[in-house]
């Protein structure tokens, strides 16, 4: 796994769309952020364009993300923020000259799509918050900061009860369930063998949970994972004839079989508190009848 270099005082972050448009004034908050940190900022192309629910046409965010991708002087590219759209430039990308310089791509949710397909090229990349999380944590806020600058990231927790104790160490992998589930079959499906899976998701019916995890398992994937990490299971609806369970029980009922630690439960996701993660690297998780830890080594 190739990890683009450990961001420093004045290195530039571009700030661009791949998904849904961001019109508003709404990124004053995240420019402080960054200058606070000793960065400075460039604000793509594609932050502003309106096209129907996208950030300008499918040609347009593949210009502005390529330019970013391109221009060795940008040291990471924010995502400024996920819904759909992001499936539809992967393609359209030439990564010849990202693989000359390497940098952080950050965001989440939508953008699970780069984190997944840059993960099959060898590279790693951050799952955090984007431009437009105005209400983020303190903490999330930090725990970005810490992964851009190459400081040392862990996460000790309380015990959930759905928890699955046990020891594990592997790669971080994953992101949007949603995503994920979409991608298999593709060239940016992850591959899960020997790794740790973080998954997450938003507004999502829940037998279509149950669907997506049973995909997973049905494509082999929850049986070659080392671990599994829930991070937020946020607004889950379910139907008129209840389905039953809720997204955390679907998720245990499915993977209980398999003797692999799970933390449920972790502040990740569609969640003021979003904390970062390194897909790509070695993390190690231990959980108890205490606590979880989650150590990036």
């Amino acid at each position: 796994m190739i990890f683009p270099p450990n961001l420093k005082q004045g290195d530039t972050v571009a700030i661009v769309a791949t998904a849904r448009k961001n019109i508003e004034d709404n990124l004053g908050p995240a420019i402080s952020w960054l200058k606070k940190w000793g960065l400075n900022v460039v604000i793509g192309k594609s932050i502003g364009l309106d096209y129907h629910q996208l950030a300008g046409t499918d040609e347009q965010r593949a210009v502005d993300l390529q330019t970013q991708l391109d221009n060795p002087n940008i040291k990471a590219i924010w995502c400024v923020r996920g819904g759909y759209g992001t499936v539809r430039v992967i393609d359209r990308l030439d990564f010849t000259k990202f693989k000359q310089n390497p940098k952080w791509i950050i965001g989440f949710s939508d953008v699970t799509v780069l984190h997944s397909h840059l993960n099959t090229m060898g590279y790693a990349s951050i799952h955090a918050i984007m431009p437009v999380s105005s209400k983020a944590s303190e903490e999330a806020k930090e725990t970005l900061r810490k992964a851009l600058f190459g400081e040392p990231i862990s996460y000790t927790l309380p015990c959930e009860h759905l928890n699955k104790f046990g020891v594990a160490k592997g790669e971080l992998v994953g992101g949007n369930l949603s995503i994920l589930y979409s991608l298999f079959g593709s060239p940016s499906a992850i591959d899960c063998s020997d790794k740790i899976l973080f998954i997450e998701d938003l507004d999502e019916y829940l037998y279509h949970i149950d669907r997506m995890m049973m995909n997973l398992k049905r494509n082999g994937c929850l049986e070659s994972l080392k671990g599994i990490i829930v991070g937020g299971m946020t607004k889950m609806r379910d139907n008129e004839v209840p389905w039953g369970k809720n997204a955390e029980q679907i998720i245990d009922d499915i993977t209980k079989e398999y003797n692999i630690p799970v933390i449920y439960n972790f502040p990740a996701g569609h969640l003021a508190d979003n904390r970062a993660l390194i897909l790509g690297k070695q993390v190690r998780i231990e959980v108890n009848d205490y606590e979880s830890n989650v150590i990036f080594e």
